[in-house]
C-alpha cells in the first residue's frame, strides 16, 4: 500500500477533491435509487455495489492514466479524433434510444451503453491542445491558424447537437474559451459566436411564438417542427421562460420542493423525501437531493470543491513548461467544472432542463469513466510539471 502511495503523484488537492466527490456520490446514489430499485425489482444495495465498482474502476483509471506521460496524447490526438467522427455518425443514425435520445452505442457481450460524445469530447480537446501549441506563430491568421481549429469543433458539435444539444453547446463553449486563452483572434471568435447564436435565437423565437400566455400552455407545433428533439428543446425553453406564469414543469417543481425542504442543514443522509418524485434523482437531479439531505451548506461545499478543482487546474496550467500540457489541463478542467456548474444551475432553476450529469457524483456509466480518464490525464500533466520543477530546483542547488 505504501509503495502505491509513493507512486501516486500529481496535485494532492485534486486527488482529495476526487476522493471527496466519489464518497458523496456513493452516499447520495445509495439514497436516491430506492424507487428505481423497487421499479426494477432490485435492492438499493445492488446500486450501491455497482457505484462502488464504478468508483473503484474509475480510481484505477485515474491512477494508471496519471502514470503515463501526457505527451503521448499529442501523438494519438489526430487518430482518436478521426475515429470519433464515424462513431458519432453511427450513433446519430443507429444509436440506442434511451430517455428519448440516441446518444449511446450498446457494446456487445458486456451489454454496456457507451456515450460516443464522451470519447469525441476528449479527442477534440487533445487535438485542439495539440494544434494550439503548434500554431502559436500563425494563430492570428484566419486560414492557417483559425480554420484548422474551428472546423473540427464545428463538425463534432454538429454531429452531437441533434441528439444532445446541451453537450454540444458545452463542448463549443469550452473550445472557444480554450482558443481565447490560446491567443486566437477575438474577431474570429466573435464571428463564430455570432453564427452560433442565429439558430439559438431562432429556437427561442419559435418557443415564444408557439406559446399561449393566457392559457399557460404550448400551442401545437407544425409538422416541420416536429422533427427529432426539436419539440423537446422548445418545451424546455417554454418551461424555463414562462415558469412564473404557469405551473412549472414537473421535474423543475420537484427539484424546487427538494431544495426548499433541505433548508440550511438538510434532512440528513438517506432522509430525502423527494427522491421518490424527482425524475432521475441519481443522475440529472442529484444536486437537488444533495441539498435536501445536506442542506444549503452541503450544496455550497460541493460548489466549493469544483471551484477548488478549477483553481488547482489553473495552477497546473501556469506551472506546465510545455504548451500542449498547459492547454490540455485547462481544457479538461474547464469542461468538467462548466458541466458541473450547468448541472447545478439546472437543479436550482437558473438554466433550462438538460440531460447533463454531475461529474463524479451522478450514478456511474461510461460518462463517469471518461471523466476519470480526463482527470488522470490532468494529473499526468501535474506529475510531469512537478517532476521537471524538481529537476530544475536540483540543478540550481547542485
Amino acid at each position: 500500500m505504501q509503495a502505491l502511495l509513493n507512486k501516486t503523484k500529481g496535485d494532492k488537492v485534486i486527488w482529495a477533491a476526487v476522493i471527496l466527490l466519489t464518497l458523496v456520490s456513493m452516499l447520495v446514489v445509495y439514497s436516491s435509487t430506492g424507487t428505481l430499485a423497487y421499479r426494477l425489482s432490485k435492492s438499493a444495495e445492488s446500486y450501491l455495489f455497482k457505484q462502488f465498482a464504478f468508483t473503484a474502476v474509475g480510481l484505477l483509471i485515474i491512477y494508471f492514466a496519471h502514470r503515463i506521460n501526457y505527451t503521448i496524447y499529442s501523438r494519438v490526438a489526430l487518430i482518436l479524433y478521426v475515429i470519433s467522427i464515424p462513431l458519432l455518425i453511427y450513433t446519430l443514425f443507429f444509436g440506442a434510444e434511451i430517455n428519448e435520445g440516441t446518444r449511446w452505442i450498446k457494446l456487445p457481450i458486456i451489454n454496456l451503453t457507451f456515450q460516443t460524445s464522451d470519447l469525441a469530447k476528449l479527442a477534440l480537446f487533445m487535438y485542439l491542445s495539440r494544434q494550439l501549441s503548434r500554431s502559436q506563430n500563425e494563430i492570428k491568421d484566419f486560414k492557417k491558424g483559425f480554420l484548422p481549429l474551428i472546423v473540427p469543433v464545428a463538425i463534432t458539435c454538429g454531429l452531437i447537437a441533434p441528439a444532445n444539444l446541451s453537450t454540444a453547446l458545452l463542448i463549443g463553449a469550452t473550445s472557444l474559451m480554450l482558443m481565447f486563452i490560446g491567443r486566437v483572434s477575438v474577431k474570429h471568435l466573435a464571428l463564430v459566436i455570432g453564427v452560433a447564436l442565429i439558430p439559438l435565437i431562432i429556437l427561442v423565437s419559435i418557443a415564444t411564438s408557439y406559446y399561449n400566455k393566457e392559457e399557460g400552455q404550448s400551442k401545437e407545433l407544425p409538422a416541420v417542427l416536429q422533427v427529432g428533439r426539436i419539440p423537446t428543446w422548445i418545451k424546455r425553453i417554454q418551461d424555463f421562460a414562462y415558469a412564473d406564469k404557469h405551473e412549472s414543469a414537473y421535474q423543475v417543481q420537484q427539484m424546487k420542493i427538494a431544495i426548499a425542504k433541505g433548508g440550511w442543514f438538510g434532512l440528513g443522509p438517506g432522509n430525502s423525501e423527494q427522491r421518490n418524485f424527482v425524475p432521475h434523482p441519481y443522475s440529472d437531479s442529484i444536486y437537488s437531493i444533495i441539498i435536501e439531505e445536506y442542506g444549503l451548506i452541503g450544496g455550497v461545499v460541493i460548489v466549493f470543491i469544483y471551484l477548488l478543482f478549477l483553481f488547482r487546474s489553473i495552477r497546473i496550467f501556469k506551472k506546465c513548461p510545455f504548451a500542449f500540457g498547459a492547454f490540455l489541463a485547462l481544457a479538461l478542467s474547464f469542461t468538467l467544472v462548466i458541466q458541473a456548474l450547468v448541472n447545478m444551475a439546472v437543479n436550482v432553476n437558473l438554466f433550462p432542463v438538460t440531460g447533463v450529469p454531475l461529474p463524479l457524483v451522478s450514478m456511474g456509466g461510461s460518462s463517469f469513466l471518461f471523466t476519470c480518464l480526463a482527470i488522470g490525464i490532468l494529473l499526468s500533466v501535474a506529475r510531469n510539471a512537478e517532476k521537471m520543477e524538481g529537476n530544475a530546483a536540483a540543478t540550481v542547488n547542485g
